[in-house]
């Protein structure tokens, strides 16, 4: 009995450390477990934290890429926005050398001075107006007769457009523009602008009223109107039932540096600096040269 007892404690004691040992492997693999989904989750938070602030930095791109943004901004751009702009400009005019430029206006750009635009010396020559006249049933632009008198006493290539209010009745939109805008020989075609989604009707039905707008106003002026919209919104909405129109598409993606072939205009930026407009102006290349552009005109 004496000489077993020995080694009865010493298998305990193995059996002991056995146990120790495997509790200390448990709490180190643990300790590892918790140590990687820390880690894991730190690289997330970073990851979207990163992501979070350029989302913010870059938010009015991204808003014009995802949908399209109408409404004009209401604050002066900071510096840094300035210059951001201003090199997407430059950019673009660089890349479309062998194409011609214009502006277009509403009386957003409040009472401009068309003198000093015509002889502003900014790195695109200005080339094609294009004016809102009309918007929805009733509504006419307060600045409209002033800036399609001044435009063509100036010599610039003018046109006018139709901002549509998908809610309202169409004839009565194509009626408004009718009896607001007279276009004459050397007139570029009508333009009729839709961005917006309607609230009380279906997309089938504002289809159907947006082709009623440009059957009655190609009849009226005896030329087919250009369709103007969002990249999005056309691409989403309006592609394949409106083939057959020349495009006027705006998009202001960081991402979209050419014009596409099948646009016919493209509005690349929204926030253009011209001397004799105060505030932002949207800034366009016409898909071709000024012989081109002019091909397009009302006979």
């Amino acid at each position: 009995m004496k000489r077993s007892a020995p080694k009865s404690r010493k298998k305990k004691k193995v059996v002991a450390k056995k146990a120790s040992a495997k509790r200390r492997s448990r709490k180190k693999k643990k300790k590892a477990g918790i140590g990687k989904v820390l880690v894991k989750y730190l690289l997330l938070f970073s990851f979207f934290a990163t992501l979070g602030a350029a989302g913010y930095k870059y938010r009015n791109e991204i808003l014009h890429y995802l949908s399209f943004k109408t409404n004009k901004y209401a604050r002066a751009l900071t510096k840094e926005e300035r210059e951001a702009a201003n090199f997407r400009v430059s950019k673009v005019v660089a890349h479309h050398k062998d194409k011609v430029f214009g502006i277009d206006v509403s009386h957003y750009q409040g009472k401009i001075n068309w003198r000093k635009v015509k002889n502003s010396k900014q790195e695109f020559p200005i080339h094609f107006v294009f004016i809102r006249a009309t918007a929805g049933y009733n509504k006419k632009d307060s600045q409209f007769k002033r800036n399609w008198r001044k435009t063509k006493n100036k010599g610039y290539l003018r046109g006018a457009y139709h901002y549509y209010r998908p809610d309202e009745n169409s004839i009565a939109q194509a009626d408004n523009f009718i009896k607001t805008v007279k276009l004459k020989k050397g007139d570029l075609p009508p333009v009729l602008d839709i961005e917006r989604i309607p609230d009380r009707q279906s997309m089938k039905n504002l289809k159907i009223g947006l082709q009623r707008w440009l059957d009655k106003v190609e009849e009226h002026y005896g030329v087919k109107p250009i369709l103007y919209s969002g990249q999005s919104y056309y691409t989403d909405f309006l592609k394949k039932e409106f083939k057959g129109y020349k495009l006027w598409i705006a998009s202001y993606s960081i991402f979209e540096e050419d014009i596409r072939r099948e646009w016919r205009f493209w509005q690349f930026t929204d926030r253009g600096e011209v001397e004799g407009i105060e505030g932002d102006v949207d800034v366009n290349v016409h898909n071709g040269d000024l012989k081109r552009l002019k091909e397009l005109l009302k006979k």
